[in-house]
């Protein structure tokens, strides 16, 4: 007859039993958790992805972009980010032009005056930079469009201060994204004068309208020709539709 194990030795089996069965349960509570925290994630990081894909459709790649950089940022680890990852730069590229653009729009100012007739309207840009049209230090340059009931259209340059030297007509030098092309202008018959009308002013539109940038050689009565820059890429044609 085989002699029964010492009580002790069987506590410690049993012990052992249940420790290894304890362990064996925290390992799968683990495993659960673990499952179920990566489940969470994927439908969260799937409501992320909807959402940028959304803000594609829309065409708007700035809010596209803030989605994407948030899902990747949350959720790096999804399959809702593998799918975002590879669109992010061409979305980055996007949302940079489109801000740009609105940049450019912004910097034009569009006008539409009750006048004996109808209406005016019209369109104008600062100059990039300020301009010293007189030696006395730098000062605001204008680029206008103007559409009246009674007058026509016309474009010209406005100084806050200064003259032109444009008597009895002259040729500007306009730059538009690197090419040169010489308009005719002309000051008008005053003792002084702020404004000098670009002739050309249909030429000038279609530059305004096609080119990102304008640099005008403004012929002053005191310090001679000086650049002006108008970044005009934002201008919008239907604001002027006479034109």
């Amino acid at each position: 007859m085989r002699a029964r194990p010492p009580l002790r030795a069987g506590i410690a089996l049993a012990l052992a039993a249940v420790v290894a069965a304890g362990g064996c349960d925290r390992k799968a509570r683990l495993a659960e958790q673990a499952a179920a925290q990566a489940a969470a994630a994927e439908e969260a990081a799937k409501q992320g992805e909807a959402a940028f894909e959304a803000a594609l459709a829309d065409g708007n790649w700035a809010l596209a972009k803030a989605q994407g950089d948030v899902l990747l940022a949350q959720y790096p680890q999804t399959q809702a980010a593998a799918r975002v990852e590879p669109k992010l730069a061409e979305v980055a590229a996007k949302a940079q032009a489109q801000r740009e653009q609105a940049r450019l729009a912004a910097l034009w100012s569009y006008q539409s005056e009750p006048v004996q007739g109808g209406n005016q309207l019209s369109a104008s840009i600062y100059a990039k930079e300020n301009v010293d049209v007189d030696g006395s230090g730098p000062s605001p340059v204008r680029l206008i469009f103007r559409d009246h009931p009674s007058w026509g259209k016309s474009s010209y340059l406005v100084l806050q201060k200064g003259d032109f030297d444009c008597y009895g007509g002259c040729r500007v030098k306009v730059v538009a994204d690197g090419k040169a092309h010489n308009l005719r202008a002309s000051r008008p018959k005053t003792d002084e004068a702020i404004a000098m009308f670009i002739d050309d002013r249909a030429a000038l539109w279609k530059l305004a309208t096609t080119s990102k940038v304008l640099e005008v050689a403004i012929p002053t009565k005191d310090v001679g020709k000086r650049t002006a820059t108008f970044e005009t890429g934002g201008l919008d044609p239907s604001k002027l539709p006479g034109w």
